[in-house]
């Protein structure tokens, strides 16, 4: 194989696995971009011009949809590639990539119902390319675009807008810098009526890009030739232009062979008295070839654009893997040490959180600092223990047997009232503590990057967080409580005063007080310590991946993978040079 065809056919790969991965242009990322920056040949003319004959030509096989009207209502993304000799001939659709075509009357078939499945059996148009394949040892490699033809009024059953809709279809290709125009003019008209002329100019005006084709120069009138063209005299090209002698309808009808024909197009213009000196640079089999040469000269230009554009789709597809994250394995040991990754991300944020790393813990620390302090502060103590009520517990407590030596049970009772009004504060921290931790997984869980593949997880991990926390908040409600029973279960005796006048109970009131203080004080520091020690935990469970971000990363794979060989084929063929 030549450099030439190395190239072209390396071209060929890569846009055919960019088309089997949905990158075909249209749109705004570097994989898009890539199939726009690979050169391509689109066909453009008016209806009726000769269009389909001149691409069965360079193939070689009658393949197309025929009829009048508008037969070509979608782009038609044809890729030829050369195969070795021996090799049977057989054409693949994108659509259809298990199943190989060996019978061409077949292509065309599955051409004009694959049209039908997107437009119906109506003249309605559809920018939705279909896209062929044809491996052939008479083919050049080449990518044609063959795409609806030009036309100046709609017909019955077409929307108003339908020469408008073509002519803005086949702006999307040819405008592109990288397509080459192949403008299809017929010779019998003139050439300054031509659709495909008149395109071109406008996007083109330099006629860098510009291949102009004459088909039907045996149609002309007799005495009539269309030298002024072909010789660039009517209409100049920076490239030549190229006369076509395509079958006749009768050939058509007679089924005879595409072979066949190029023999007589090349008789025609070896025998021609206008075209006889120009017979080398014509046909069909001649434009198949100075497509290919230029293609190739084409690419050479754009092998550092490529190449560059190559890399930065790597950069890109290695990013976002690095994002997605690696696949999941599929043995349950793998599986389960994956859930253990997943779950250390999880408790190392919430750890961040809770230590400070991360915005969140403080809050905590104010429940302890702030909320309980104020809560314990506005208990109504000065009520309780005033003498009054002190007086009144004592005596109470007391009956009809007054105390010898100190109001052991009225201690008691006054202890024990004092102690409970505890319960709320101590409770009420346990509940703020508890709002905290479950904003806290959930801020968590939203900021562990690596559990964003897995929904399911992440709800999983939410609702074990969520059920641990409730069980954990009734431990710790259970424990300050406790706390508080505690310091009224056993009474230090330094507290107890000696005798009972009115200095005795405001004694009694003030050593409760003291007491209660010193209660208070230690409660501050113990109820904390149990909020934490029962509340702050660690989670763990389950593994299911977003299914969406499982074919992503395999596409990301795929074309990582594409970009990559790509890259290798390009360095090996500029080397080559």
């Amino acid at each position: 194989m030549t450099t030439m065809e190395s190239l072209i056919g390396l071209v060929n790969r890569i846009q055919r696995a960019c088309t089997a991965l949905g990158d075909y242009g249209g749109g705004d990322n570097a994989f898009s971009s890539l199939w726009e920056a690979l050169p391509s040949v689109a066909v453009v003319g008016g209806q009726s011009s000769g269009k389909s004959s001149v691409l069965e030509s360079i193939v070689g096989r009658d393949f197309l949809p025929r009829g009048s009207g508008i037969v070509t209502r979608r782009p038609l993304v044809l890729q030829l590639h050369k195969t070795e000799g021996g090799v049977n001939e057989y054409a693949e659709f994108l659509h259809l990539p298990k199943r190989r075509f060996t019978d061409f009357a077949m292509v065309r078939k599955e051409i004009q119902d694959e049209t039908d499945r997107m437009t119906g059996k109506t003249k309605q148009i559809s920018p939705v390319p279909i896209h062929l394949s044809i491996y052939s040892p008479h083919v050049v490699n080449l990518t044609l675009v063959d795409l609806p033809g030009l036309t100046k009024v709609a017909i019955e059953g077409q929307p108003e807008s339908i020469v408008q809709d073509i002519e803005a279809m086949v702006r999307s290709y040819v405008e592109k810098p990288n397509c080459i125009i192949l403008a299809i003019s017929p010779a019998n008209q003139d050439i300054a009526t031509s659709d495909a002329i008149k395109l071109a100019r406008e996007v083109d005006p330099s006629g860098e890009r510009t291949f102009g084709v004459l088909t039907k120069l045996d149609l002309m009138d007799k005495g009539t030739n269309a030298l002024d063209v072909l010789e660039g005299r009517s209409y100049r090209l920076q490239q030549p232009w190229v006369g076509i002698v395509n079958r006749s309808q009768a050939d058509i009808n007679k089924n005879v062979d595409m072979i066949v024909a190029r023999r007589k197009e090349r008789e025609y213009f070896a025998t021609s008295p206008d075209y006889g000196h120009l017979a080398s640079k014509m046909g069909s089999e001649y434009l198949a070839k100075l497509l290919s040469k230029h293609l190739e000269s084409v690419i050479r230009a754009r092998i550092p654009s490529i190449t560059s554009l190559i890399n930065k789709s790597i950069d890109e597809l290695e990013s976002e893997m690095d994002h997605l994250g690696r696949p999941i394995a599929v043995d349950a040991g793998a599986q389960l040490y994956t859930i253990l990754e997943l779950c250390r991300a999880f408790d190392r944020i919430f750890k961040e959180h809770l230590d400070g790393g991360r915005p969140g813990g403080d809050r905590i620390y104010g429940v302890f600092d702030n909320q309980l302090p104020a809560a314990l502060r506005k208990l109504p103590f000065d009520r309780h223990l005033s003498l009054q009520n002190v007086r009144k517990v004592v005596s109470e407590a007391d009956g009809y047997q007054p105390h010898l030596i100190a109001p052991e049970q009225g201690y008691r009772r006054l202890i024990e009232g004092s102690l409970n009004y505890f319960r709320g504060p101590a409770e009420a921290s346990v509940d703020a503590v508890h709002f905290v931790l479950k904003e806290l997984v959930r801020k968590s869980i939203g900021e562990t990057q690596e559990l964003k593949r897995f929904p399911t997880l992440q709800a999983e991990i939410a609702a074990a967080a969520n059920e641990a926390l409730e069980r954990f908040r009734e431990d710790s409600r259970k424990t300050v409580v406790r706390l508080v029973d505690m310091e009224s279960s056993y009474l230090t005796v330094d507290f107890f005063p000696d005798r009972y006048s009115e200095g005795h109970f405001r004694r009694i009131g003030s050593n409760v007080s003291s007491y209660v203080g010193m209660v208070s004080e230690t409660l501050r520091n113990t109820i904390p310590k149990a909020v934490v020690y029962c509340q702050a935990k660690q989670f763990s469970q389950l593994l299911d991946e977003d299914p969406a971000l499982m074919e992503r990363r395999q596409q990301c794979a795929k074309r990582l993978e594409l970009y990559k060989a790509a890259r290798d084929e390009i360095d090996s063929v500029s080397w080559a040079r």
